[in-house]
C-alpha cells in the first residue's frame, strides 16, 4: 500500500515536440487515473497520427491503492522508448499521468543510446511544459452528532484536510467527512474524546 496521500498530476493536456537528426518526436502528456482513460487516449492519438513511425509510451498511477506503472516499446529495440518515458515521469514526480511519444522517422539511425535519450528528452520536454494539479487521498468517515455537539463538529472541519461531505439533520444527525488519511487516526480521537460516535466507511 502506498504511504502519501497527496501527489501531483497533469489536468490535461499538453503537447511539446523536439526534432533530432531529422526525426520529429511529438510528446503528448494527459490525466491517466484510468487503464479505461490511458487507452482512449492511445487510441485518439494513434489515429490523429496514424502514418507516424511508433506511438510508444508510459503511464504511472494510483490504482487500489498501490503504485503502479507500465510502459512500452512499441516497435522500438527493447528499453530505448518506453522505460526513457516512464523514467522521466518518475523524475516528474507525477502519478495518474499518461506520456505518449509519437515518433516520425527522418531517416537517419540513432542507435539505441540516441534514441533512449530522444525519448526521455521529448518527455522531459511536454512533462516541465505541463500544467499540475495536487490530489488528495481522502477517508470518509460517518458521524452521529447529537444536537448539543453540533458546533464541536463543525469546528473540525478544515479543508482541504477535512471537508464537510454531507449533512443529514434528524435522530440522529448525521455528518459525513472527507478525511486527509495521515489526520484519519488523529480526527477520531478528537471525536472520541468529545464521546461522538464515528466509523470509518468501507
Amino acid at each position: 500500500m502506498i504511504d502519501f496521500d497527496e501527489y501531483e498530476l497533469v489536468p490535461g493536456e499538453t503537447r511539446a515536440t523536439i526534432k533530432i537528426q531529422r526525426s520529429e518526436f511529438i510528446g503528448v502528456a494527459f490525466p491517466s487515473p484510468t487503464q479505461g482513460d490511458f487507452d482512449a487516449a492511445l487510441a485518439r492519438i494513434s489515429r490523429e497520427h496514424f502514418d507516424a513511425t511508433h506511438h510508444c509510451w508510459a503511464w504511472r498511477r494510483v490504482e487500489d491503492g498501490e503504485l503502479r506503472a507500465h510502459s512500452s516499446d512499441a516497435g522500438e529495440p527493447s528499453g530505448t522508448a518506453g522505460r526513457p518515458i516512464l523514467q522521466a515521469i518518475e523524475s516528474a514526480a507525477l502519478l495518474d499521468t499518461g506520456v505518449i511519444v509519437v515518433r516520425y522517422y527522418g531517416g537517419v539511425k540513432l542507435g539505441t543510446g540516441g534514441l533512449a535519450r530522444a525519448y526521455r528528452d521529448a518527455a522531459r520536454e511536454v512533462l516541465e511544459n505541463a500544467p499540475r494539479a495536487r490530489k488528495i487521498l481522502y477517508d470518509r468517515i460517518v458521524v452521529e452528532v447529537p444536537f448539543s455537539a453540533m458546533s464541536a463538529v463543525y469546528r473540525l472541519v478544515a479543508p482541504p484536510d477535512v471537508t464537510l461531505a454531507s449533512e443529514t439533520f434528524g435522530e440522529p444527525n448525521v455528518f459525513v467527512l472527507d478525511v486527509r488519511r495521515s489526520r484519519v487516526d488523529r480526527l477520531l480521537a478528537q471525536l472520541e474524546e468529545k464521546r461522538i460516535s464515528a466509523k470509518r466507511c468501507s
